[in-house]
């Protein structure tokens, strides 16, 4: 087995299918894994974790529960079965140091690779441009109407396929190691702004109506999402709205050698029917 082989896990997700994409286009033997993959990865089964490590040089790593309870404690244990496997380096999807609790939670996720003695390359996310097109904010741009208790807080939303780059490169590259990375796009934005993005950039009417987060949680309980993420998603937004994550780094560039993808770009490319 190849000593490069590259363990992508969360491979069905927005980064983790586009880095497993990259991988195997440059001939990097990779494994790409989650819960329904042949080869079945589960972080609530460590007895999942073994088989997938074995043969691994570097690890994409996404844990989804990452800042909530007892998952930094699973990331502490894969870490140390994962350098007991013999696995050199961990590129992890992480998130922007703001000083809350969550960041907090990753710092300690973080943390607990190196302190297993895996080299650590952390990619602290923004928000993506793909929420938009494939994931929970989908059917509010389709229905035309964006009721959000985000404020007027604006967002460096960042896009999936830069982060996959980052994290290939991070992967293949040992110059990286130790780095953390802030990626962004270049400019912080609104999502009243990204409502008149779309709406010019699609021909997609789209407006923004901020709410109240109490507001928010009855509004998506009503629409059976689970109170819970509700209300994570309502702590996120107020991020949002808080202004702490406005703003932007070049770490894209500075990793890639060009500049981080706009979201016109994303807006031009992706108009093409998704949000019909």
């Amino acid at each position: 087995m190849s000593s490069n082989l590259v363990l992508v896990i969360g491979a069905t997700g927005k980064t983790g299918k586009r880095v497993a994409a990259n991988l195997a286009q440059q001939g990097i033997a990779v494994r790409a894994v989650s819960r329904h993959s042949a080869l079945c990865f589960d972080w609530d089964d460590a007895a999942t974790w073994a088989p997938v490590l074995e043969g691994v040089h570097a690890v994409y790593l996404v844990h989804p529960g990452l800042g909530f309870g007892g998952a930094t404690e699973q990331v502490a244990a894969f870490a140390s079965a994962a350098a007991a496997a013999g696995v050199k380096k961990v590129v992890l999807a992480s998130t922007p140091d703001d000083g809350s609790e969550f960041s907090q939670a990753m710092r300690a996720a973080e943390a607990h690779i190196v302190n297993a003695g895996l080299g650590l390359t952390s990619l602290r996310l923004r928000w993506f441009f793909q929420n938009f097109s494939e994931d929970f904010l989908l059917d509010p741009v389709r229905s035309g109407t964006l009721r959000l208790p985000a404020g007027d807080g604006k967002e460096a939303f960042v896009d999936a396929d830069d982060i996959a780059d980052v994290a290939v490169a991070a992967l293949t590259d040992d110059r990286h190691l130790g780095r953390h990375y802030d990626l962004t796009g270049p400019r912080a934005l609104s999502f009243a702004d990204v409502a008149q993005e779309i709406s010019n950039g699609a021909n997609h009417p789209l407006s923004y109506v901020a709410v109240d987060a109490d507001t928010y949680i009855a509004e998506q309980v009503a629409q059976h999402v689970p109170e819970e993420w509700a209300s994570s998603l309502a702590a996120l937004y107020q991020d949002i709205a808080s202004g702490k994550l406005a703003q932007v780094s070049g770490d894209i560039e500075t990793v890639l050698g060009k500049p981080a993808r706009d979201f016109s770009a994303f807006v031009t490319a992706a108009k093409s029917g998704v949000w019909r």
